[in-house]
């Protein structure tokens, strides 16, 4: 794969029990294809809990499959972008314990983008302005980036890992 065809991304990892994470190292090496040791420090959001976060470097759609993936530990905080590259969308997952696993299309400013059918659907089945708003909403993520924002907050200064996809 040449150069032209990677994309990049961030994982962060929020929170996640000590004892789960060098399985999720693991699943992100799978993922990735190289070897993966993350640099875990604490949560302040989450006593007891660690976080990490990294770039990557990879193939497109490696953003959906890291999600799925971190996905086998129900009990973990996290999000993933993937930036957009040559004819693919960028994207983002968040992922709360309480709310399931989000997905969102981004632009190349990492803005959400809401896609035509999506409106369209919106405005068609939405017969109030609150019902509207609510759905809208859910569409942009708002409920997960609530949850999250503590998290992100905390966690101001990790170690950040590189790791880049062989192959």
């Amino acid at each position: 794969m040449s150069t032209s065809e990677l994309t990049s991304g961030v994982v962060y990892i929020h929170s996640a029990p000590g004892a789960v994470c060098p399985h999720v190292e693991r699943a992100v090496a799978d993922v990735l294809g190289t070897r993966c040791a993350l640099r875990w420090t604490a949560q302040p959001a989450a006593p007891g809990q660690l976080r990490a976060e990294y770039v990557w470097s990879s193939a497109p759609g490696t953003g959906a499959r890291l999600a799925a993936a971190l996905l086998a530990w129900p009990i973990l905080r996290f999000e993933i972008t993937e930036d957009p590259s040559a004819g693919v969308d960028g994207e983002r997952f968040s992922h709360v314990p309480d709310l399931g696993l989000w997905r969102g299309r981004t632009g190349a400013n990492g803005d959400i983008v809401v896609g035509e059918d999506q409106l369209r659907t919106l405005v068609a089945e939405c017969r109030d302005a609150e019902s509207f708003r609510h759905r809208a909403t859910e569409l942009l993520g708002s409920s997960w980036d609530e949850a999250l924002e503590p998290f992100r907050s905390s966690g101001e200064g990790p170690p950040v890992e590189r790791l880049h996809s062989v192959g």
